[in-house]
């Protein structure tokens, strides 16, 4: 399906959560080094709860390592500056949904970096500064399966929203 990836993430939670999306999604989660914790920390754990088994999870070393892995792929880098809205975007299997860390977003020289397919931001109300990382990816995640029929989603036989 999809690829959502993260850039040196820093808050154990919110790869947590996304676990947790990847595997209610079937999308691939791509953590790329360093990372500002360990996989096995508890918080991490929490967050995901027993979705580890569920998801698909790499880890890079760097981001070119992460770019050898993905290409020919599209990567679309998610920040709060970009002019295309994710919803503006006609999301194909197998593009790459990258995002920044928590304190800091996607430096410079990513976002200029030639392999990126583009920019694209999440809209907000002016004077917000960003989204939780967790949560933007899973809008954006959300917003390409919708795209694709949600493929693969459950007929509703299985507990849902706040059951988990």
């Amino acid at each position: 399906m999809f690829r959502l990836a993260f850039h040196e993430p820093k808050i154990p939670g919110n790869t947590g959560g996304a676990i947790r999306t990847a595997a209610a999604t079937g999308c691939e989660l791509h953590l790329i080094g360093p990372l500002g914790f360990d996989l096995d920390d508890a918080k991490l754990r929490r967050a995901g709860l027993d979705y580890h088994d569920l998801a698909s999870v790499t880890v890079h070393a760097d981001l070119e390592v992460a770019w050898a892995a993905w290409m020919p792929a599209r990567v679309f880098a998610f920040t709060a500056h970009a002019a295309a809205n994710h919803a503006e975007i006609a999301y194909l299997p197998g593009d790459v949904l990258l995002f920044g860390t928590e304190p800091t977003g996607l430096p410079a020289a990513v976002l200029q970096d030639d392999r990126l397919a583009g920019t694209v931001r999440i809209p907000m109300l002016a004077g917000r500064r960003s989204l939780n990382l967790s949560n933007a990816a899973a809008i954006v995640a959300y917003e390409a399966w919708r795209q694709h029929g949600f493929a693969g989603a459950s007929d509703g036989d299985v507990p849902g929203i706040g059951e988990g």
